[in-house]
């Protein structure tokens, strides 16, 4: 067996096997044998129930579908962070879709300028931006400066390319 799967600690026991199709075999029997071990009863079902009158087909190809939006949505759900807009009227629910796809496409943008955070979760550059911290202070003898606090390895890669923008 390779190292990767070989387990040299006295104190684990492992067994490992393995099976390739048997030649006294052929293809119907080794495929009734399967069928034999693989239906046990406890296979399942599933039920899909809509408000909508569809066919079979269209039940089908809805569902399936559903993955697609699933993964449009989970960005905006796990990462932006909309809350609950299956609470709200319908107006409500377009422009908390519309304000995280705007925020979600701020996040894209970043990392795509940004080298170094395209590895980076969009989750923890939000809450790196969120905390970071800017306080303005005005003197009359040198006019305004900004302090920046509450850095992680983050911040000073967006601060970076935005002061250089703003200098221009």
């Amino acid at each position: 067996m390779p190292k990767q799967y070989r387990k040299n600690n006295p104190l684990i026991e492992c067994e490992y096997s393995y099976q390739t199709k048997l030649a006294s075999l052929s293809d119907g029997k080794a495929k009734a044998v399967l069928k034999e071990a693989s239906i046990t009863g406890r296979e399942g079902f599933f039920c899909l129930m809509s408000n909508k009158d569809l066919t079979l087909q269209e039940a089908l190809a809805t569902y399936h579908q559903k993955d697609s939006i699933e993964k449009i949505i989970n960005p905006l759900k796990n990462e932006i962070e909309i809350k609950h807009i299956k609470c709200r009227s319908e107006h409500s629910v377009y422009g908390a879709i519309m304000v995280g796809f705007i925020a979600h496409l701020f996040m894209a943008l970043i990392c795509f300028e940004h080298q170094v955070l395209k590895r980076i979760s969009t989750k923890f550059i939000k809450i790196s931006l969120m905390n970071l911290t800017v306080t303005v202070e005005y003197k009359k003898s040198t006019g305004k400066r900004h302090i920046f606090s509450n850095f992680n390895p983050v911040s000073p890669v967006i601060l970076t390319q935005n002061q250089a923008i703003a200098d221009e």
